[in-house]
């Protein structure tokens, strides 16, 4: 019979399960846990003396166990003040989650070697999707898998996204979850993974996408688990062209714990006191939010488990980086070690992968958060920002009203640009994200676009068009954009996380194809866009300035540049209802420009009766608007026009 042996271990020996010589090690820490025993099928299930780990120190526990395989299964069974019990591995790579067990999983995956690198931070353009719901072919009974988005790859390739952004994917405890309440910081969610059985017709057409890049093809035994599949869409995302980007929790855990969770893990009294002594919890600290606990971000082995995670997130998935949920509840609510937590967490990831984007959610929107810890910033890339989205909805709102009254534009001229950001990637612009358009009956959020530009008629020419001026503007101002999934073909109705509640809210592909072409032709709006932002640099240069805006008239010019460089662009909005003819706009330059695109072209794909400027305008040595020419323009009605030099 295999026993715990001190063979193997040492001073570096990593966390969890680790597949060495003709064994695994195991390390936990137990805090102040009498014993901890390895329980398994390479080592059986009752606690004996050849079960039990060597106590090592700060409450480390670890040994080597010989015959321990790739896919046994594990548990620690762990002895404190209120007796034994089980928990979890928290550094498990995989669970069996109707039994609780713990994976061994080997490390390594057959990784294709396709060049990719990840983008430089102004060529970010973020798609944010949860996997559960964004594609669910067999749904009911079987929620989206990660290999349900890697089969929409090329879709997304095509669309011009240059990075995913998955919503949290750690396992989470509920039948259904936006991601937020997982406890098992390791391990993907399990029931984003495609059983064995199943795995065949997978298989296949994932190889088929493989042969497209000429890559090798994956075997069946490479796809099985959780991790491996996550790991698969990661590998393809890349060879596609495509970033992924991981949403990260470490501000809070939980929601639902469970007896074998790392809640209380060395298994002191106070869970079951009423109060419960948070204090005596381990992990965490007695302070709530979302309906789960902060870390404890005193503890330096707190801190090493979320170091930890994005290390081995970032080594062993290859994830090109991270949006961090709530890094304003580490700052607050961990005070006064949380704004330490956060340099450190981001100089951790500089120094693993420098190229990584790191992304904060700091409320209220802060500056400090992208400035170097050198500065004492908290040392992130970017920072997601609200202004424009506030902004910009009032301005829809605004123009869903009946009439020729005026609109806000000069509060969403001031909106572009976030006061304190030094750089245009500093921060991220969406109008629609996975929090502003969840359904939610006992917290309601905001509608989709379509149905803010038109409540009454989310197909209408009104919604369609103002639509479209939304995410063009998203699209062309500063900032890395992000979408939200579905926004790119006007879906129009919230989202959830559950759709066994919710199946009526399931995103809207069959759309796409459908007879009636107002899906179709705004998909194809949004992917042309996209493509004139990356022939156009300005699009990601750091030259900027709102050139013009009229509150009455509806209408906003922006101009575009690389310092140093030029490559001028201008754009230009307008929200009235009605087409403006001869209206004079400033151009930094005179001479010839092209109208390289007009948005009013997409309704109804070639639209027959499209106002415009016949492809290109003549700029008059006309002063005008702080430019040395200007030129008169034909501005559609709800319409965004670019305009380029040449």
């Amino acid at each position: 019979m295999a026993r715990v042996t001190s063979d193997h271990v040492h001073g570096g020996t990593p966390m969890g399960a680790n597949l060495v010589g003709d064994g695994a090690t195991f390390r936990v820490w137990g805090g102040g846990a009498h014993e901890v025993h390895v329980h398994g099928s390479f080592i059986g299930w009752e606690s004996s003396e050849a079960t039990k780990l060597i106590p090592a120190s700060d409450g480390h526990w670890w040994g080597f166990v010989q015959g321990a395989k790739d896919r046994d299964r594990y548990k620690f069974s762990v002895v404190g003040e209120t007796g034994p019990g089980y928990k979890r591995d928290p550094y498990a790579r995989e669970l069996e989650w109707d039994s609780g067990d713990c994976i061994i999983r080997r490390a390594d995956f057959p990784w294709h070697e396709t060049g990719f690198i990840t983008p430089r931070f102004e060529n970010f353009l973020i798609y944010q999707l949860h996997v559960g719901t964004y594609s669910a072919p067999r749904w009911w009974p079987h929620p989206g898998t990660f290999l349900d988005v890697a089969e929409k790859l090329p879709y997304l390739a095509d669309l011009g996204v240059s990075a995913i952004q998955l919503l949290p994917v750690q396992e989470f405890s509920t039948s259904f979850s936006l991601g937020y309440n997982g406890v098992d910081y390791f391990s993907p969610e399990s029931r984003f993974s495609v059983a064995h059985e199943d795995l065949p017709p997978y298989v296949a057409r994932l190889n088929q996408l493989l042969q497209a890049k000429h890559l090798a093809p994956y075997g069946l035994s490479d796809l099985i688990g959780e991790a491996n599949q996550l790991k698969a869409l990661i590998d393809l995302a890349h060879a596609h062209g495509i970033a992924v980007l991981l949403d990260v929790v470490y501000n809070h855990a939980g929601g639902e714990f469970g007896t074998e969770s790392i809640y209380f893990f060395d298994r002191q009294h106070g869970r079951d006191e009423t109060p419960p002594r948070f204090e005596k919890s381990l992990y965490f600290s007695p302070k709530e939010e979302s309906g789960g606990l902060v870390f404890d971000f005193a503890k330096p082995q707190v801190r090493a488990f979320l170091l930890d995670n994005a290390r081995f997130l970032l080594e062993e998935y290859r994830v090109d980086g991270f949006r961090y949920d709530h890094a304003s509840v580490i700052d607050r609510q961990g005070a006064p070690y949380g704004w330490g937590f956060l340099q450190d967490l981001t100089s951790t990831v500089r120094y693993v992968r420098p190229s990584a984007l790191q992304k904060a959610e700091y409320w209220n929107v802060n500056p400090q958060v992208v400035r170097s810890t050198l500065e004492n910033g908290a040392g992130f890339d970017t920072s997601l920002t609200d202004g424009l989205r506030v902004a910009l909805r009032d301005v829809l709102a605004g123009a869903s009203v009946p009439g020729t009254h005026p609109l806000p534009m000069t509060r969403l001229a001031e909106s572009l640009w976030p006061h304190g950001f030094q750089t245009p990637w500093s921060f991220v612009q969406g109008v629609e994200n996975h929090d502003i358009v969840l359904y939610d009956p006992k917290r309601p959020r905001e509608q989709r676009v379509p149905r803010v530009a038109h409540a009454d008629n989310p197909r209408s020419w009104y919604a369609r068009s103002r639509s479209r001026v939304a995410l063009g503007l998203c699209l062309t101002a500063p900032g890395i954009p992000m979408l939200f999934m579905g926004q790119e073909f006007l879906e129009d109705k919230q989202w959830s996380d559950n759709l066994e509640t919710h199946p009526e809210l399931r995103l809207f592909w069959p759309g796409i194809d459908a007879p009636d072409p107002v899906m179709r032709d705004f998909l194809r709006f949004t992917r042309e866009l996209i493509r004139v932002r990356w022939t156009h640099d300005a699009f990601r240069g750091d030259g900027y300035r709102t050139s013009y805006v009229h509150d009455q008239d509806r209408v906003l010019a922006m101009h575009r540049w690389v310092v140093g460089r030029g490559g001028d662009v201008l754009v230009v909005v307008s929200l009235a209802e009605h087409t403006r003819y001869d209206y004079r706009i400033g151009f930094p330059q005179g001479g010839r420009w092209t109208e390289v695109f007009n948005s009013d072209v997409y309704d109804g794909w070639v639209n027959p009766i499209a106002a415009g400027n016949g492809g290109r305008v003549w700029a008059d040595a006309i002063p005008l608007h702080g430019f040395p020419s200007s030129a008169s323009l034909v501005l559609p009605a709800n319409s965004l026009l670019v305009f380029g030099k040449g």
